[in-house]
């Protein structure tokens, strides 16, 4: 009778460093000699569990196995677990062969084709899963005490991050590794958040252009090039304030795992909290849902923030004679078109000139600005008393979840009640509560801590200054970037320009003026006292 051999083990260190495949081999090959076998084939797999049927090489045997030439008669396993460790998908799978006239034999665990025999190999399925489960439970409960206590588990150290053997062993005579910060991808690290939040000599950079800025310079994430979405992983990878968990995700399904799950793991820091606080700001606010993306990365001026005043719709590039000539032109016309709008296209050079010149000679001016600055100015008063009364019933919910913890610990330590799970999640409920109070009122302190008193006279004068600078600076990206934190938008109609822009960006750009002097790089614009307290308009010729 022609059989086939399958092989295997979990993992592909056990592959390549224990003799378990070559052992199982050799033991079944004496086996079908034995009995009378013919070998016709030799399935081995290093390095898959058996507790699912994502194995390329079972699934390529059960393939033929199962295909119209019926190549052999069995199919020959060490042991059932290594075949399937799940009795479900073990059955199902058999059931498979039985129909394609192939059988399923284990040499060690030979059972008979009777109902005692069925049973018997039921049995033996089941205690298989059990153990397999026994297994992974005792194996993931002695990796999280691992993490507890600092030392890693196997795994890759993030980017930036080294593994380092230190003097405790482990199992099997083996060094314990701990995560330490390796000091040439750290740099590069660094480099991505400087970026990132500061640009370069030509302006502001996402993270398309920093992915191309770094393989510009042969600078690789270890063996392989940047991309946007590598970028994005540095960016919002919180181990680089030294936050590092184990245990986050389920290995095989991928899925996020409830965070009392989490094992912290204590790594050194590469950047400073604040740092990384102003990079996830700046990633919401050029986040797609809140920024279009025409906005964010359109080299042209004015695209994304002007809108046709006849029918509302956005206005965008459009050219002629081969290029030379570039407009401004209505979306509608352009889509669906000219005979549904009647607005013109408009010289996109002349248009720019217009904006920014206007911009910076008669509305951003020390006068308007600072009408614009004493109007904030009243609404912060006002907003800062709406803010205190609101602010008292939430300390008193405070104060009385904080006395209700303290009686239900009180209670526990008395004896009066026993810490069981009904009582940790009231617990729980309470901490819940209670730290989302602390935020709220933590927002209401920030915005109350608005500094005012920097948006004087003599700020505005410094921020008119640089800005002016930067409106009319053409050669670099700078006068885009101020364009789209000050500005909502610009509507167009009978030859007029209605500017549309908010008063917190400008109050947040004064503030940011008088943090950085004249040496500004690219705008920010995103203090966190700031709420939207409205816009201010004015028509352009």
């Amino acid at each position: 009778m022609a059989v086939a051999l399958y092989a295997r083990v979990s993992t592909v260190r056990q592959a390549e460093k224990d003799l378990s495949i070559p052992d199982q081999i050799n033991q079944m090959r004496d086996w079908c000699q034995a009995n009378g076998y013919v070998v016709a084939m030799e399935y081995i797999e290093p390095g898959a569990s058996a507790t699912d049927d994502r194995r390329p090489v079972f699934q390529q045997m059960i393939a033929d196995a199962t295909s119209d030439s019926e190549p052999y008669e069995a199919i020959i396993v060490h042991s059932r677990s290594r075949f399937f460790r799940d009795m479900f998908e073990f059955l199902n799978y058999e059931r498979r062969l039985k129909r394609a006239h192939c059988k399923l034999v284990s040499i060690t665990q030979i059972t008979s084709d009777d109902p005692a025999g069925e049973m018997a190999s039921k049995i033996f399925s089941l205690f298989d899963e059990y153990q397999s489960k026994e297994n992974g439970k005792h194996t993931i409960r002695a990796m999280k005490e691992n993490a507890r206590r600092g030392f890693m588990n196997g795994s890759r150290a993030p980017f930036g991050y080294r593994a380092i053997e230190i003097e405790v062993m482990g199992a099997k005579g083996k060094k314990k590794k701990k995560i330490d910060i390796d000091p040439v991808e750290s740099e590069i690290v660094k480099k991505i958040f400087h970026l990132y939040l500061f640009g370069n000599e030509y302006g502001h950079m996402g993270a398309k252009e920093i992915a191309t800025y770094l393989n510009d310079k042969n600078i690789k994430l270890r063996t392989q090039k940047w991309n946007r979405g590598r970028v994005h992983e540095v960016l919002s990878n919180k181990a680089y304030i030294g936050e590092y968990y184990f245990n986050k995700r389920n290995n095989k399904t991928g899925e996020l795992k409830s965070s009392d799950e989490w094992i912290k793991v204590e790594i050194p820091a590469i950047i400073e909290a604040s740092t990384f606080e102003d990079a996830r700001i700046r990633r919401a606010e050029r986040a797609p849902a809140k920024v279009p993306p025409r906005l964010v990365n359109s080299p042209t001026l004015l695209t994304g923030i002007l809108k046709c005043g006849i029918c509302g719709a956005g206005m965008t590039l459009a050219t002629g004679k081969g290029g030379r000539y570039r407009y401004y032109k209505c979306n509608t016309r352009i889509g669906k078109g000219n005979h549904l709008c009647t607005m013109p296209a408009v010289s996109m050079e002349k248009l720019d000139n217009l904006v920014l010149t206007t911009l910076a000679d008669k509305v951003f001016t020390p006068e308007r600005v600072s009408t614009m600055m004493q109007e904030m100015r009243k609404r912060v008063v006002q907003r800062n008393k709406e803010q205190s009364n609101n602010a008292q019933p939430l300390q008193k919910e405070l104060e009385e979840l904080n006395q209700r913890n303290e009686r239900l610990f009180e209670a526990v330590e008395k004896g009066f009640l026993p810490m069981d799970e009904t009582l940790q999640a009231r617990s729980r409920s309470i901490q819940t509560r209670r730290q989302d109070i602390l935020l709220e009122i933590a927002s209401m302190k920030r915005q109350q801590d608005m500094p005012v008193d920097a948006l004087n006279q003599k700020n505005i004068k410094v921020f008119i200054q640089v800005l002016k600078e930067k409106l009319t600076d053409r050669k670099s990206n700078f006068g885009k970037q101020y364009l789209k934190g000050l500005i909502q938008q610009i509507v167009l109609k009978d030859g007029e320009a209605t500017i549309s822009g908010s008063y917190d960006a400008m109050a947040s750009a004064i503030v940011e003026t008088k943090k950085m002097g004249t040496e500004l790089t690219v705008p920010t614009f995103a203090s966190s006292w700031l709420l939207n307290l409205g816009s201010n308009q004015g028509p352009t010729d």
